[in-house]
């Protein structure tokens, strides 16, 4: 079964940081355009970063631009999401999800194909 599984969630007091990780399960990371989402109870899964297969050019929702990061690693065949000036509202399930393809990844979740399970991130004081 192919599938993406999300690491690195947690519990962070506002202003800390986290890096979540995105590992392929029978698929090869690199062959995908990768975007991370998150979802909180009741509201839409909003996407919040997105990296094509070579790295560039990277897309942001406003909500988190200038305060995370999506990278990735080719060697490792993985792919991140630093996560910066971490506040309260940033509280979600967060998914990576990814697309066979050689273009642009999207913030659209039904752009994408597979899925991981989830990682909690929760900013509390």
């Amino acid at each position: 079964q192919l599938q993406l599984v999300e690491s690195g969630g947690g519990l962070v007091q506002p202003g800390e940081s986290l890096t979540l990780s995105c590992v392929g399960s029978g698929l090869h990371l690199a062959q995908y355009a990768i975007g991370w989402f998150r979802q909180v109870p009741g509201k839409e899964r909003e996407g919040i970063a997105s990296i094509n297969i070579y790295g560039t050019p990277t897309n942001y929702a406003d909500s988190v631009e200038g305060r995370f990061t999506i990278s990735r690693d080719a060697a490792k065949d993985m792919v991140y999401l630093q996560m910066n000036g971490l506040v309260p509202e940033d509280t979600a399930v967060y998914y990576c999800a990814g697309r066979h393809t050689s273009g642009r990844g999207s913030l659209h979740p039904e752009w994408y194909d597979h899925w991981g399970q989830g990682t909690q991130v929760t900013v509390s004081s």
